[in-house]
């Protein structure tokens, strides 16, 4: 990408593609598309465009005829939502990205970044999860109707990059957390629910708090600042047709990670655990050597994560979904 090259990021409002546009504008990337704040008002539209729509999708890319895309956009949610809401997830991931990259290669983008996610492995994935373990097992059943939906988004990047030469990959983050993370109770990820759960607890003077599974997976989280500076650099740096995984490279069981968020929060009460509720993946830690190979690693450690995640909740409380 030249610092002048027109860019769009699919999900600008998001947890990624809020951080994504921030680190663009710090790198100097003049020239990052904002669609909402130039549409021309259509009272008759909900959305000033519904990516679910390929209409909507074929007018944004040429009224801005973007260079470069980051497709960031999808619904997502936590295990409850994902398993509850599962029709919604497939139904509507599929058809964003389907309508994004098929639109992307009609409209003559030079290069589309598409991101997956580590969830879609295997349940029972061989640690650490290499980039080529993707399809050889049965997914999470919670999770399979998001996970089908990012697999064929990644598969629709290889046949596009196969068939008509387009120059289109796919990334597969770890779990995400950070500054403008989803913190509603129901449909947030993990990191971000037991923040809200302990923060509440603390200010109502809770003995104790509960919290699903057993507490035993163990899980992975990357800083979404450090997220955001990988997408930048595999934009610029990575061109092969296989899907490529970013994370930290080391893994937290759910129960110490809540003894941390409890230790930042300042809660001192008891954590029980109730096991009724299912755990998910027993574990889920991402190989990420290849990316390493290239001249990438995350910065950010754990803690200090949760502290400036912490920090912008308390600070934005008031504007917070319920």
């Amino acid at each position: 990408m030249k610092k002048n090259s027109i860019i769009w990021v699919a999900g600008r409002n998001g947890l990624v593609g809020s951080s994504l546009i921030k680190e663009l504008e710090s790198q100097g990337y003049g020239n990052v598309i904002n669609p909402e704040k130039d549409y021309e008002f259509d009272s008759s539209r909900q959305y000033a465009y519904d990516l679910r729509n390929i209409e909507h999708v074929f007018e944004l890319m040429r009224k801005f005829k973007p260079e470069y895309v980051f497709l960031a956009a999808a619904r997502v949610g936590g295990i409850v939502m994902n398993d509850n809401r599962s029709a919604e997830m497939i139904h509507d991931n599929l058809q964003i990205q389907n309508n994004v990259i098929y639109a992307a290669e009609k409209t003559g983008v030079k290069k589309l970044l598409f991101l997956g996610s580590s969830c879609i492995y295997p349940k029972l994935c061989p640690q650490p999860i290499k980039e080529e373990y993707l399809l050889t097992g049965q997914l999470e059943p919670t999770n399979i109707g998001y996970a089908v939906a990012k697999i064929a988004g990644i598969t629709m990047c290889e046949m596009y990059r196969k068939q008509y030469g387009s120059n289109f990959i796919s990334v597969m983050p770890t779990n995400l957390y950070g500054p403008g993370d989803n913190f509603h109770l129901e449909n947030s990820h993990v990191m971000p629910a037991m923040i809200r759960k302990f923060h509440e607890a603390k200010k109502s003077g809770a003995k104790f708090i509960e919290l699903w599974g057993s507490g035993s997976p163990k899980r992975e989280f990357l800083y979404i600042n450090d997220l955001a500076k990988s997408l930048v650099f595999l934009m610029n740096e990575y061109d092969d047709a296989q899907h490529i995984n970013i994370g930290v490279g080391e893994d937290i069981s759910i129960s110490d990670l809540a003894n941390l968020v409890a230790k930042v929060v300042g809660f001192e009460g008891s954590i029980l655990w109730d096991a009724s509720k299912p755990d998910g993946t027993p574990r889920k830690l991402l190989d990420v050597s290849k990316l390493n190979r290239l001249g990438w690693e995350a910065t950010t450690e754990l803690e200090d994560g949760i502290k400036k995640t912490y920090k912008w909740f308390l600070a934005n409380q008031k504007t917070l979904r319920t």
